[in-house]
């Protein structure tokens, strides 16, 4: 495991000289901030050239600055990946600056919780478009290149919410219940090819994204969630873990 610093970053002095990323394009989405930031870094600290996407333009341009910082390509970009012509200008601007994607980790997301009778159909849209349908897009916008290469990761960043049900959780869960399985269907569909398609499902994760951190003082890291990443895309190459489902050691 990448050692880790007291701020939680990835220790760049310390990284392994063998660097077995060095060569890879990996593009990051929501890389600019939480769980998607720690796997753009570890992945930097890895060797591959990072691209990353978000929708706040500050969070962006502070994350490239660390991953430049680490003295490997980077290319950031602001970008709906719920909106397909945005996510082909992104991969065609990530492939321009750093090469073909050869690791796509599909990371945005966004969590509404409540009563499904409380909750709108524009709540529904945000939560599913940017949850699972920007998976679809960005998936089929990189996987021919993986194809004509032979060879590719794809990691769906999911939820043990898309294994289990709990009040205030419909729409959350109806997106990751979605996303596993078009996780397993993707990977149906491009293991012939060489690629490799899994999913990793944290439970809660202190991130903004959670909420009120004080709350959460047995969670997991981000940087776990980072490293469950790094795991995926450095096992051997005939070997498949398709799922990894992460929880924290104690119980709050």
């Amino acid at each position: 495991m990448t050692p880790i610093s007291e701020t939680n970053e990835p220790v760049v002095a310390k990284r392994s000289l063998t660097a077995p990323l060095k060569g890879a394009v990996a593009l990051v989405t929501g890389g600019n901030r939480g769980i998607g930031r720690a796997i753009a870094l570890r992945l930097a600290v890895l060797g591959a050239a990072v691209g990353i996407c978000g929708r706040d333009q500050a969070t962006l341009d502070e994350t490239l600055s660390a991953l430049q910082k680490i003295q490997t390509p980077a290319h950031a970009e602001s970008a709906d990946v719920s909106q397909a012509a945005e996510v082909l200008r992104l991969v065609a601007n990530t492939e321009a600056a750093l090469g073909g994607i050869s690791i796509l980790v599909n990371n945005a997301g966004v969590g509404l919780f409540g009563p499904m009778q409380e909750k709108s159909e524009a709540d529904w849209d945000r939560v599913l478009d940017t949850n699972l349908k920007s998976v679809f897009l960005v998936s089929r916008a990189v996987a021919p290149g993986m194809i004509k290469r032979g060879a590719g990761d794809i990691i769906n960043i999911s939820s043990l919410a898309g294994h289990n049900a709990f009040a205030g959780g419909a729409i959350y869960c109806a997106s990751k219940w979605g996303l596993q399985g078009l996780t397993a269907c993707l990977a149906e569909d491009l293991r012939g090819h060489g690629i490799r398609v899994s999913s990793v499902c944290p439970g809660s994760v202190a991130t903004e994204f959670g909420g009120n951190l004080q709350k959460k003082a047995h969670a997991l890291q981000a940087d776990d969630i980072a490293h469950a990443v790094e795991m995926l895309v450095t096992q051997a190459p005939n070997s498949f873990i398709s799922e990894i489902q992460m929880r924290p050691l104690r119980k709050a």
